[in-house]
């Protein structure tokens, strides 16, 4: 089979488009599927750039978001059946393979039905950002039907999902843009107040639209210096939920003196610590989220497609910033 390889820690360049054995054996309740969509996220390119999280372990086939057709069972598998078409996310860390290539193995506890309503590019750029948004927001934050949000970064990955997911809870959304486009689009999404932040205060924006209180909970896809500097938008009490880590020199005083609540999203955390029940709640969340996006609630935004052998174009365009939406690698004749 084809696959994508990544050879050595550097640039999109050791990205290579090469011709590997097909997985052979199946564990007891192993799918093999044949791949015909595979999401590109932030992960992949950090990875590909610094190493993966496991050296020893190389070449290596990256990311960790795909969907495909079920193509045989192991003797144990209950929930799918040949020919079922699914989204999962799982492997591309360095341990199990990933899904830049034409067939991979996954546990079928770690997987769902894909949507019957988008196509396989759709469903590929879907699963770490939506248990990434889902953690963060329902697990994390606790949030609450009337509650306001603020989002970092809301045309991005996993904003465009996090604003929907929010509305679909009962919340107010303000989130921050940096263009009109932008903005038309997290409103097509359901956001309630777009910010401009290059223009304006976001920090104040926000204080503005919640009577000087604060939103009862924000969450960071920024990282950086934007993490602390959103301590003053929430109200005392309040919740800040970031997916990256806080830089060494945050200063923590206002969210000490706000006595704010701190979540540290990472949705990888149950693959690199092998906790099976965790990934299996992943397979649950993408379940609960195929529902919303049949009945028309949830969208998946892709901005553009790559084929398998362009995956080092994929991702030079990720990491030149500003992405709106999502990118996905197409894999085989059809997707």
């Amino acid at each position: 089979m084809k696959a994508v390889l990544m050879t050595a820690p550097g640039n999109p360049q050791v990205l290579q488009l090469k011709e590997v054995p097909k997985p052979t054996s199946l564990g007891h309740t192993e799918l093999l599927v044949r791949l015909k969509a595979a999401g590109i996220n932030p992960i992949d390119t950090k990875l590909r750039k610094r190493g993966t999280f496991y050296p020893e372990q190389m070449p290596a086939i990256l990311g960790c978001d795909g969907a495909g057709v079920v193509e045989a069972v192991g003797a144990g598998v209950q929930k799918f059946r040949l020919g079922d078409e699914v989204y999962f996310c799982y492997g591309g860390l360095g341990a199990e393979a990933g899904n830049y290539a034409e067939y991979t193995t996954v546990e079928e506890r770690f997987v769902a039905l894909k949507p019957a309503s988008i196509s396989f590019a759709e469903a590929a750029a879907a699963p770490l950002v939506l248990i990434t948004a889902w953690e963060a927001l329902y697990e994390r934050g606790r949030l609450e039907p009337g509650e306001k949000v603020l989002i970092h970064a809301g045309a991005g990955g996993v904003g465009h999902v996090a604003i929907q997911l929010a509305k679909l809870k009962g919340a107010d959304v303000c989130t921050t843009v940096s263009s009109s486009e932008k903005a038309d689009f997290v409103k097509y999404l359901g956001a309630d107040y777009p910010i401009f932040y290059q223009q304006t205060d976001f920090v104040q924006a926000a204080l503005d639209w919640t009577g000087g209180e604060g939103v009862d909970l924000a969450f960071d896809t920024v990282g950086g210096a934007t993490f602390g500097k959103t301590f003053p938008a929430v109200r005392v009490y309040g919740d800040i939920v970031t997916i990256l880590e806080p830089a060494a020199d945050t200063v923590w005083k206002a969210a000490r003196l706000r006595n704010l609540r701190i979540g540290l999203e990472l949705m990888l955390t149950p693959s690199l610590q092998g906790i099976v029940e965790a990934q299996q709640h992943h397979g649950e969340i993408l379940q609960e989220c195929a529902k919303s996006i049949d009945a028309g609630k949830l969208k998946i935004q892709v901005s553009h497609q790559f084929p398998l052998e362009d995956a080092a174009k994929a991702h030079q365009l990720l990491e030149n910033g500003s992405m709106t939406g999502k990118i996905v690698l197409l894999i085989g004749d059809k997707s």
